[in-house]
């Protein structure tokens, strides 16, 4: 559980990944790939938000549900969700039913409106240059950072829910703003994030 390790085609990848066939495709076809528009990073914003204290698998399994019930992660759409939509999203299997989590993702769209320059550019200003070293393990990764931590506070600011330095840090991982691929991994270098498994995912080897 601690360098790249070779997957099923012999290369090698950070080794959360390499539990199932849901993790594999997620790791190699998009997470960490640079994410520039507002609807695609609110939808990141809102899985990872629902995924706190859940496995990630779980919401990968889900993940066409939630684009279903939250149409399709139109930040103007969610903003305009009422009561109805809280009480049909809550009825709904196929996503996760959490009043709280339901009721920030829409209050998140409402902020995201609101937000000067965009979400997308809001969260990409907290890129600054890391010096650190590719990460050898996946100890090497840390759950959060000063510039998640600033990301966070701004996004609170302005009303963002569940938007915490964890979540704000896994966020920048997934949207490519931060690169944490292990030294080894095939995408190394890339500038996305594998090097820590997703928060709640049950440790793989």
């Amino acid at each position: 559980m601690s360098g790249a390790r070779p997957g099923p085609d012999g290369r090698l990848r950070c080794p959360w990944c390499l539990g199932s066939a849901e993790y594999l495709a997620y790791h190699d076809e998009e997470w960490g790939r640079p994410v520039r528009d507002d609807t695609a990073m609110f939808e990141r914003l809102c899985l990872e938000a629902f995924q706190s204290g859940l496995s990630w698998l779980t919401i990968l399994r889900k993940r066409e549900n939630f684009r279903a019930a939250f149409r399709r992660f139109d930040i103007a759409a969610v903003a305009a969700f009422g009561s109805g939509d809280v009480t049909r999203l809550l009825a709904d299997p196929g996503i996760v039913r959490n009043r709280a989590k339901i009721e920030a993702a829409i209050a998140n769209a409402r902020a995201a409106l609101d937000l000067p320059g965009g979400l997308a550019a809001t969260v990409w200003a907290h890129a600054a240059g890391d010096p650190r070293p590719a990460p050898v393990s996946l100890a090497d990764v840390p759950a959060w950072t000063p510039a998640s931590k600033a990301l966070s506070a701004r996004l609170r600011r302005h009303g963002f829910r569940f938007t915490g330095p964890v979540t704000a840090y896994s966020m920048m991982q997934a949207c490519g703003v931060v690169d944490d691929h292990l030294a080894g991994c095939f995408r190394s270098g890339a500038r996305g994030a594998c090097g820590r498994r997703p928060r709640g995912g049950a440790a793989k080897s």
